[in-house]
């Protein structure tokens, strides 16, 4: 058992832990499809439960026992060790630092993907059909292939500050010096910075929103085209009155996606800022709480808010997403 425990110390054991692993998941699959397969007419619930029975246990051990300890942790004191009722939940609504938060986070939601998806559209419908569609998708589609921590340096490089009087190293101060400008200082400037962080986010996710946004743009039908043109609808006409309405389905679903994705955005402000200067967002937050600030019951009553506040995002994307596939 202790080797066990001391196995990340070295490659080999890491690698040996690793076969060890592959083994028993192999020999686990194997015991449970000898088992299902012995009777010759096996109840329907005993196969399903066979073939589930492994996943719905993983996913009881790893997401229901964990959401419910947190939900639980969230009325504890600090240290776990005593019930405060809604005393966590008070301080995340009352205390400035934290209003700053919530409302940064309520920024993040309202902006990014509203911009994300509008950039993405534009870009799609502005490129649709043109000799160099191929490649300008794959340009405005290739930081979806760039992670976020990766996204996010090469854009501290861009918001990068040196003095007045010393080679600029960050392009967009460089170009405020070659106009005759002073360099700023972008990320410590608030609210500025948390709108210069959210351009980190928009740029990967505009890709995603052009992806989809195209895809449906090319699928509607020709014949609405046409009538469109022949009643005299062009330019921004046909754009409003048959663009939008036809891929609005769509449209819902690739907004509600990236507002999911706003509120599990952790990595970008992470890197850029650490959440100092006024960036933090809530899932920043319960991170910094949890193992900066050793809190551990209002980590997990910052983690609860964030999961309800994404409860009403997903219900909403799948009733559109029901209602799209009524309509076909």
């Amino acid at each position: 058992m202790d080797w066990l425990l001391h196995a990340g110390d070295d490659p080999g054991h890491k690698f040996l832990l690793m076969l060890i692993g592959i083994a028993l998941f192999v020999a686990l699959m194997g015991i449970i499809l000898f088992v299902v397969d012995r009777p010759r007419n096996p109840p329907r619930w005993f196969v399903g439960f066979g073939f589930t029975g492994a996943a719905l246990l993983l996913l009881l051990l790893g997401l229901v026992y964990p959401a419910v300890r947190t939900i639980a942790n969230s009325f504890m004191n600090r240290n776990s060790t005593g019930f405060v009722g809604l005393d966590n939940y008070a301080r995340a609504f009352t205390e400035p630092q934290f209003l700053l938060v919530l409302g940064n986070t309520a920024l993040w939601v309202l902006v990014a993907p509203i911009v994300a998806t509008f950039a993405g559209l534009a870009y799609a419908y502005l490129v649709d059909k043109s000799r160099f569609e191929a490649v300008a998708k794959g340009l405005v589609f290739l930081p979806m292939a760039i992670s976020m921590v990766g996204a996010s340096i090469i854009w501290k490089f861009v918001y990068e500050f040196k003095p007045a009087g010393v080679d600029q190293t960050g392009l967009l101060n460089q170009f405020i010096v070659w106009l005759g400008g002073e360099p700023q200082q972008f990320l410590l400037s608030r609210p500025l910075n948390t709108f210069l962080i959210m351009v980190v986010f928009i740029w990967i996710q505009a890709g995603f929103a052009m992806t989809l946004l195209s895809a449906s743009i090319k699928a509607i039908p020709d014949d609405i085209i046409e009538a469109a043109r022949l009643d005299g609808v062009s330019g921004l006409g046909m754009f409003w009155r048959i663009t939008i309405p036809s891929i609005r389905p769509a449209l819902v679903v690739v907004l509600t996606t990236i507002a999911m994705t706003t509120l599990k955005t952790f990595d970008i402000v992470r890197t850029m800022t650490a959440g100092q200067y006024g960036t933090s967002i809530v899932a920043l937050e319960f991170y910094d709480q949890r193992f900066r600030q050793g809190d551990a019951g209002l980590s997990a009553a910052l983690a609860v808010l964030l999961f309800v506040i994404v409860i009403p995002v997903i219900i909403y994307n799948v009733r559109q997403q029901r209602l799209s596939e009524e309509v076909r």
